[in-house]
């Protein structure tokens, strides 16, 4: 084997473990994203259990709402508020 390939082949083996190594880190670090006040659009509760957990800072700092059935809404009146 040449030098150049033994390089060439070095450097792909390089890339595939930078790329391995980085879907398994996205996979197993990402616990969901941000949440936005008045705007449950993409929001998975389970992942925000600090939020939704506690339904008396989901209505007063975000806004949300849980009905009796457990689905959670956004307040009628949920307009000007902070972004968190």
């Amino acid at each position: 084997m040449s030098g150049r390939n033994f390089i060439v082949l070095a450097i792909i083996a390089v890339f595939g473990v930078l790329g391995v190594s980085t879907a398994a880190w996205s996979h197993t670090h990402h616990k969901g994203g941000f949440v936005k006040a008045c705007s449950l659009d993409g929001v998975n509760p389970a992942y925000h259990p600090k939020i939704f957990g506690n339904p008396a800072v989901a209505a007063s700092e975000y806004g949300f709402l849980q009905s009796r059935d457990g689905t959670w809404h956004v307040q009628g009146n949920c307009f000007g508020r902070p972004m968190h």
